[in-house]
């Protein structure tokens, strides 16, 4: 891809999730288009997020510090600016701040590339609502628990960088190294195609 069609072109915020969890998901979703193959997690994770988003409708808002608030579900964002797009799990709006929240199907603590997901959002929320985003939570599934972050200049800096990173890599069609992490590899839907390392990954089953 040139490097003009890579600098116009419309990214997601999963994109910059991705990224930052193994580079090459985005070089096989932009540059070698490959046939994706959803695993279980994925599948029982959008299930789980259907249940708990129906429940959410009936609880107060007292597990995210809050008396009162609009609660907003599956909120489509866009910015022509950064060119970026993004399908937020809910967003809850008071008199003077935003708020998004993301369901994970999970116990763990929130990764570095989630964090970096809700920094996006904050972009792109700011930008649409003109509502200052500083803190963002993760509810976690298992434990029905909120999890709060803090959102700053820098993080939302970073966001813009990685989605310079994105595109640079688009441009180049340099399949990057794969992650170093290697126990994703076992989960992950494209898998079959990092030939380089699939022995490795197949320790972990």
């Amino acid at each position: 891809m040139s490097g003009q069609v890579a600098a116009r072109l419309y990214l997601t915020v999963t994109d910059v999730k991705q990224f930052l969890y193994c580079q090459r998901i985005l070089y096989y979703t932009y540059c070698l288009p490959v046939p994706r193959r959803p695993t279980y997690k994925m599948e029982d994770g959008q299930q789980e997020h259907a249940r708990t988003e129906d429940l959410e409708g009936r609880r107060s808002l007292r597990a995210y510090g809050l008396q009162e608030g609009q609660r907003l579900f599956h909120v489509a964002l866009h910015s022509p600016r950064l060119r970026l797009s993004g399908l937020l799990d809910m967003l809850i709006l008071t008199s003077d701040e935003a708020i998004p929240v993301e369901y994970k199907n999970t116990r763990r603590k929130p990764a570095r590339n989630h964090c970096h997901q809700l920094a996006a959002y904050a972009l792109l929320i700011e930008e649409t609502w003109s509502l200052p985003v500083q803190r963002a939570f993760f509810y976690l599934i298992p434990s029905r628990r909120a999890s709060e972050i803090t959102l700053d200049s820098l993080d939302k800096r970073r966001v813009v960088h990685t989605l310079e990173d994105i595109r640079h890599m688009v441009a180049s069609e340099c399949m990057p190294e794969p992650t170093r992490q290697r126990d994703r590899c076992v989960d992950c839907e494209y898998r079959r195609y990092c030939a380089d390392v699939e022995l490795r990954a197949l320790t972990y089953d």
